[in-house]
């Protein structure tokens, strides 16, 4: 098993060396840069664009950030900054990056965990007793609400409870983590409450296709497993039905799910964006989409490489945990 992990481990730093140079670099391949776009929409609008006073400008933004250097010695300079732990200064906050990121990051891994959870704990029960009662009216019911899930938008369902929310209750929103007395205020218990009445409302809204999703693998290789001789050999014996279900079916029919781990912290962080900006949550979502419409080199690359780092972490993890629950996995050369 040490062997095992260790060469999962030496991977997972490998793949976080070459995710580093592709944030960097996809950031690069848009036309333009910060300088550019800072000109065009701060400066003077596109009236401005192409001018001496806009080249000047131009010219001193990208001495001044290092943008005028070649894309290799921006890189190095960039990665020996973040093994020291500085990202960085924002080039449109002109605050540390690090500063603007771990403001919201505390806040996408409590929305992301909750939603994880919230999947999980959904998705594992529902989906057995789905493929227990297969051909049942549950079942069809459950694979019509699944089907839904994965049909309608997630933020298309945001904007929907946004609307009911302000029919019905005018006076309480979903909108946002927190109640406008909380956001700028100091942790308390009275913040975690508020917070907590909040997020689950986030959570739901973000993790409904997830859930939907991973109740039909889970229906799918637990359909896959019942049909094996060994199950029907131990019905055969007199076994109790969900003793011989429990057992072994669902436990092999976790390895699939399981090995889902490695992209759904990433796809909680950045597939929910959007939701993000309809929702107004506080979260590294709608800073990426604002750092990439204004080419904010620094911001962005160093979000990027974070949900780079927290898929190799998710497989990792995977990993570890597959090969705690099959130990035929980490045998496998």
């Amino acid at each position: 098993m040490l062997g095992y992990l260790v060469r999962r481990f030496a991977l997972a730093m490998l793949t976080m060396w070459a995710i580093s140079i592709l944030s960097f670099v996809i950031i690069q391949l848009p036309p333009g840069d910060f300088a550019s776009t800072y000109v065009e929409t701060q400066m003077g609008g596109p009236a401005l664009v192409g001018t001496p006073a806009a080249l000047v400008i131009e010219t001193a933004l990208r001495r001044e950030y290092g943008l005028d250097q070649p894309l290799f010695v921006q890189y190095g300079k960039w990665a020996w900054k973040f093994i020291h732990g500085d990202f960085g200064v924002s080039l449109e906050y002109r605050r540390p990056v690090r500063e603007i990121v771990g403001e919201r990051l505390l806040m996408t891994i409590i929305l992301a965990s909750t939603t994880a959870v919230l999947a999980w704990t959904l998705s594992i029960p529902i989906g057995i007793y789905s493929a227990l009662r297969q051909h049942k009216w549950e079942d069809y019911t459950v694979t019509f609400v699944g089907f839904l899930g994965l049909a309608v938008p997630d933020f298309l369902l945001a904007l929907v409870l946004l609307w009911i929310s302000f029919r019905l209750f005018p006076d309480h929103s979903i909108g946002g983590l927190f109640s406008p007395e909380y956001r700028v205020h100091a942790w308390t218990i009275g913040r975690v409450v508020d917070l907590f009445s909040h997020l689950w409302i986030a959570a739901f809204v973000v993790g409904t296709a997830g859930t939907a999703a991973l109740i039909r693998v889970m229906r799918a290789n637990l359909l896959d497993e019942l049909n094996k001789p060994y199950v029907v050999t131990a019905r055969a014996k007199g076994l109790n039905e969900w003793r011989v279900v429990l057992k072994y079916p669902v436990r092999i029919a976790l390895n699939p799910l399981v090995s889902t781990m490695g992209y759904l912290l990433p796809f909680m962080m950045s597939g929910s964006i959007i939701v993000s900006v309809v929702l107004s949550l506080p979260t590294e979502g709608p800073l990426l989409l604002r750092s990439l419409l204004s080419e904010d080199l620094f911001t962005s690359a160093t979000i990027l490489f974070v949900l780079g780092v927290l898929t190799v972490i998710g497989t990792l993890l995977s990993d570890i945990l597959l090969g705690f629950l099959d130990p035929r996995i980490r045998y496998v050369r």
